[in-house]
């Protein structure tokens, strides 16, 4: 959640974000409205009670006149006490309810629009030319079934769409990017982490996704646990409800765990293959540093996606995503596309986003620093989907016998291999 602070006094920059992100504007002004009187309704609680207070010690003292008529105060105080009470706690349940409903400001250099109006910011690597080279290139299923790497058919029998089995040399490839990625994290100084898939609604609302992603989530009702769509929630709430010493930041995490996504608003989009599912494995960086340093770690979090991105020697763009396309918690995000030769496109594999302080508010999470104890800021930063990254490998990586040259950095995890044979052979 943002500063209450911040939006009394700049409003209107409150306002300017919310357009930004295509969200309802008139929220700010209902929230404005509600938290004047939360403050006023407390003022009038905090002078009704002193005086209720002070009442108490004339009535002992008091003349029997007297008495009576303080005694007739008192009663009038009791009511309007718990009045005061009510109204306080009604307006301060609204106050809170409303500024969930608020997302993060978006950064002054954010592009404004919607997904489409993204800047590139970098390119790098070699597209490949398969025409020149001869030969058409297979799609990443086709070339999964040719490996006995990739097995949809099964995998929706046993689940339903969007499900599959990665076999053989598939499973293999799954263990060897995931232990390459997390190789890369620890080398970076992150502290490996495997954390629960199933998480308590604080901890999925206090990082956001209960809000426009909540179509998304998969939710356990008998249980009242969420299945998490990325280790990005049970990483941020990791600390939830404590004071950091400053001298122990930053704190660096990679997680490793299962993601589960409804995909509900992607009907009819990337139904074949593995590109979009509803369970894959994932490695998230995850950072908590001072709010003053996020920026400058937002950009590290960046510098690490595009040094894996490229020791799997991928095509790959680097684009500054518009506002209207940020999740409710970043204050910017920036992804990594690769290229896709069948799609001839550019398709995300990695993101990282600037939450600055609207986490941890939302999560308690603060930094002592001396004698002030501030919220810190929240990055969040994807190293390695698997799916994803296993499609942009098969297909660039791709030879015209249906063979896959594997990217040097895996080879140690995958025996010394160089080539995925396919299994016909």
């Amino acid at each position: 959640m943002i500063d209450l602070r911040l939006l009394r006094e700049d409003p209107d920059r409150v306002r300017a974000s919310q357009r930004a992100r295509g969200e309802d504007v008139a929220l700010v002004d209902a929230l404005l409205s509600a938290d004047e009187r939360r403050r006023s309704s407390g003022v009038r609680f905090d002078e009704l009670r002193a005086e209720q207070k002070q009442l108490g010690k004339l009535i002992p003292k008091a003349s029997p006149d007297e008495k009576a008529e303080l005694l007739k105060r008192a009663e009038q105080l009791k009511t309007d006490v718990r009045a005061a009470d009510t109204e306080r706690d009604a307006a301060d349940t609204e106050t809170q309810e409303l500024l969930l409903r608020l997302g993060n400001l978006v950064h002054p250099d954010v592009p404004v629009g919607g997904e489409e109006d993204f800047v590139t910011l970098e390119t790098h690597g070699t597209i490949r030319d398969f025409g020149a080279e001869g030969f058409e290139p297979r799609d990443h299923l086709e070339l999964g079934q040719l490996l006995g790497a990739i097995d949809v058919e099964r995998g929706a029998k046993v689940s339903g769409s969007r499900f599959y089995f990665l076999t053989g040399v598939g499973a293999l490839l799954e263990l060897a990017l995931v232990n390459a990625a997390i190789a890369q994290a620890s080398a970076a100084g992150f502290t490996p982490m495997l954390t629960p898939a199933l998480v308590r609604p604080q901890s999925m609302a206090g990082t956001g996704f209960l809000g426009q992603a909540a179509q998304d989530v998969y939710h356990l009702d008998k249980d009242d646990l969420y299945l998490v769509g990325t280790s990005e929630v049970p990483l941020a709430a990791y600390h939830m409800d404590e004071i950091i010493d400053a001298d122990k930041l930053p704190l660096r995490y990679a997680g490793f765990s299962p993601c589960f996504r409804r995909e509900a608003g992607s009907h009819g989009k990337d139904t074949r293959g593995i590109f979009r599912v509803h369970q894959f494995d994932k490695v998230e960086m995850f950072s908590y540093v001072a709010p003053e340093d996020s920026q400058a770690e937002h950009q590290r979090l960046l510098a690490w996606e595009k040094q894996w991105l490229e020791s799997l020697e991928l095509p790959f763009r680097v684009i500054d995503v518009a506002s209207g396309d940020l999740g409710s918690s970043a204050a910017r995000k920036y992804d990594c596309e690769a290229w896709i030769p069948t799609q001839g496109k550019y398709r995300e594999l990695t993101s990282t986003s600037d939450c600055t302080e609207f986490q941890s508010r939302r999560l308690s999470i603060r930094v002592r620093d001396g004698k002030q104890v501030k919220p810190l800021a929240t990055l969040n930063g994807t190293l390695c989907a698997v799916p994803r990254t296993i499609v942009a490998i098969l297909e660039n990586h791709q030879l015209a016998d249906g063979s896959v040259r594997v990217p040097e950095v895996l080879r140690p995890y995958l025996g010394g291999r160089e080539v995925l044979e396919p299994v016909s052979r």
